[in-house]
């Protein structure tokens, strides 16, 4: 890393809204090069959960990589929008989990959090689902009876 920059993508996936979920993220150095996959299992959660915690595992990563400057690249708008300032973080669930990434991302002197479509972030869904099949949640049906978000 000559300038200390990384391109973080993040994921999370739920099978059911809560169900089985995973958390992803991909971390490549300025020439585009991967530096880092990470995985998380997370029991049963929902998808907006999962999709906080891929940003937070990938953030960690880059932090303890000693980037000084993390470009984020989400397909969850929701998680864009409320780590921009411009949407309110309506659920008290998700709060805890924003405001550590929140705080994780404010930490790096140069930063930048854009949405991008999903076909892009490929391979951080990749890893999301890979965390759900590995754990021994990824064998749990869902919950067929849950329809509530976050």
């Amino acid at each position: 890393m000559s300038d200390g920059r990384l391109v973080l993508y993040a994921d999370g996936a739920s099978r059911g809204n809560p169900g089985p979920a995973g958390a992803g993220a991909v971390l490549f150095d300025e020439k585009g090069v991967v530096v880092a996959e990470l995985t998380r299992a997370l029991g049963r959660a929902t998808n907006n959960v999962a999709e906080y915690s891929g940003l937070i595992l990938g953030l960690e990563e880059a932090k303890r990589r000693g980037a000084t400057a993390v470009d984020v690249r989400m397909d969850s708008k929701l998680v864009v929008e409320q780590m921009r300032g411009l949407w309110r973080i309506k659920h008290p669930g998700l709060r805890p989990l924003a405001l550590r990434a929140g705080a994780l991302l404010a930490s790096f002197p140069e930063r930048t959090i854009q949405h991008v479509p999903r076909e892009e972030n490929a391979h951080a869904d990749m890893l999301s689902n890979r965390a759900i099949d590995e754990s021994d949640w990824g064998a749990l049906p869902p919950n067929p009876r849950s329809t509530r978000g976050e």
